[in-house]
């Protein structure tokens, strides 16, 4: 059985807006997660704001002549059934195997996703009918595009349960931050642990550039030594 899409609260979609998929890595890190950012997504077009949202999950597996047909997009277990449980503002992150050579959504399925306000699509594989695709306006962050329909290389199997995209184990819910650095994911069960943790370090990294922009040295300044970080410190209490 499918999970239950849950939205996402404003608050936490507003300070992640706020925050690079960069230093969500190294925020991460230190939390001894060293897997979360999803290899071959990347933005088909350069973002100017970036997206935040919480997975939707879909989930292909290698083609079966005897499934992967043309026929199964009538199917109740199908891509188009999926796009019609997506809710607004959900990202919907697909495990295409890494598979590069055929597009699992084309043009007709982005727009219908953008049309129901789904954020973005994120995938390890590769999308068609690229002109149309970016056409509709619908972010997507992908390893590029490729003219086969998806039954050529692919068969669908489920949505909205625990898959493996780029190379990352994504459960439905977890949070996906996307910016020009590609896709990032957050486990949903240390999103206020994590949000916290990596807006105080956005504040930080922004006063060393301050710092450095002055011609400070960066032995001591960063990563900030006792000096450092009183500065720092002293900055801080003045922008409350």
């Amino acid at each position: 059985m499918s999970v239950e899409a849950l939205p996402i609260d404003p608050k936490i979609q507003k300070a992640l807006e706020g925050v690079t998929t960069a230093t969500l890595t190294t925020v991460l890190l230190k939390k001894g997660l060293r897997n979360v950012w999803l290899r071959g997504a990347f933005p088909l077009v350069p973002q100017g704001k970036r997206i935040v949202g919480r997975a939707f999950t879909l989930r292909f597996v290698p083609a079966r002549e005897d499934l992967a047909t043309p026929a199964s997009w009538s199917s109740p277990i199908s891509t188009r059934a999926a796009i019609e449980a997506m809710p607004e503002g959900a990202i919907a992150v697909v495990d295409a195997m890494g598979a590069t050579d055929a597009g699992i959504f084309g043009d007709i399925l982005c727009a219908r996703m953008k049309k129901r306000g789904v954020a973005a699509l994120v995938t390890d594989g590769a999308v068609r009918d690229l002109e149309g695709v970016l056409g509709t306006d619908l972010p997507v962050w992908a390893s590029g595009a490729a003219a086969p329909p998806s039954v050529a290389s692919l068969t669908f199997v489920n949505w909205q349960e625990p898959i493996g995209c780029g190379g990352v184990a994504v459960f439905p819910n977890d949070y996906i931050v996307l910016d020009r650095d590609g896709a990032v994911l957050i486990p949903a069960d240390l999103i206020n642990d994590v949000v916290d943790v990596a807006v105080e370090q956005e504040r930080l990294e922004g006063w060393i550039m301050q710092e450095v922009d002055a011609g400070v040295p960066l032995p001591g300044l960063y990563p900030p030594n006792e000096a450092a970080a009183a500065r720092y410190k002293a900055w801080r209490d003045t922008q409350k």
